[in-house]
């Protein structure tokens, strides 16, 4: 296909590296920041713009992958009643870009995207679509990039998001306060990095509530006492613990 690609963040970056490595054309980038846009452009062998009066309007498919707060912002300069036209995001109705176009849709990537990442990752795709052609038309630019795409409405995919948000976003801010810890008491943040990666591939052959261990579950209130006892000096750490410990036991 050939794909105009509107921002030149995290997602439009991965997303089209994804897109050239599957053989598609990003015929054009659209960027405010002119030096971004040529940036991505070069790394996808493409050109840029950042007037929105000289973007190629013979593409197959435009991709708003942009902040969702700059979506409703850039309808306004989007008019292109015949093509499709799509955003990126999780949290924002697919009917924001039905002035854009009569074919509008959403191809949400359902992943943590750095356009630092040297090997790209899995992703999961998550569409909607206006009407049916348009659904056709995302199912297979979906399938030249992921082993996974799913149609999911509005509202379930605003709860996949808040359900990725405390998988990824608070998963990883709990890994900061730990090597934070770490540091602190002269330990070896890197020694945990094995614990990290098992439990996270022990998900792939069991269920969650199989895979949990530890002295919450065994109700050791020895070593629940010493743990916090430790905490003394990590308020913080202190108060996520007792919060986990707690939840651990009402799920046991």
């Amino acid at each position: 296909m050939n794909i105009v690609l509107i921002g030149t963040g995290n997602t439009a970056t991965v997303l089209g590296r994804k897109f050239k490595e599957a053989g598609h054309t990003i015929v054009q980038i659209y960027g405010r920041d002119a030096s971004a846009a040529s940036e991505l452009a070069y790394i996808l062998d493409s050109e840029s713009t950042n007037y929105w009066s000289v973007v190629n309007k013979e593409a197959d498919i435009y991709i708003l992958a942009v902040a969702d707060i700059a979506i409703e912002e850039l309808v306004r300069e989007v008019n292109l009643p015949q093509k499709t036209v799509v955003h990126t995001a999780a949290s924002v109705p697919k009917k924001i870009l039905e002035k854009a176009s009569a074919h509008y849709g959403v191809f949400y990537p359902l992943q943590s995207l750095k356009k630092e990442q040297a090997v790209l990752p899995e992703i999961p795709v998550i569409i909607d679509a206006s009407d049916e052609a348009t659904l056709t038309l995302l199912e297979k630019l979906g399938d030249s990039i992921s082993t996974r795409v799913v149609e999911v409405n509005d509202d379930q995919r605003v709860k996949l998001h808040l359900a990725a948000v405390f998988c990824n976003n608070f998963v990883n801010h709990l890994y900061w306060l730990i090597q934070e810890y770490c540091k602190k008491e002269s330990l070896d943040f890197d020694l945990l990095l094995p614990l990290i990666r098992e439990t996270s591939l022990r998900l792939e052959e069991m269920d969650p509530s199989l895979a949990q261990t530890g002295p919450a579950l065994r109700n050791d209130t020895v070593t629940i006492e010493k743990h916090t006892g430790l905490l003394t000096q990590h308020p913080r750490l202190k108060n996520l613990y007792l919060l986990f410990t707690q939840s651990i036991q009402q799920q046991a």
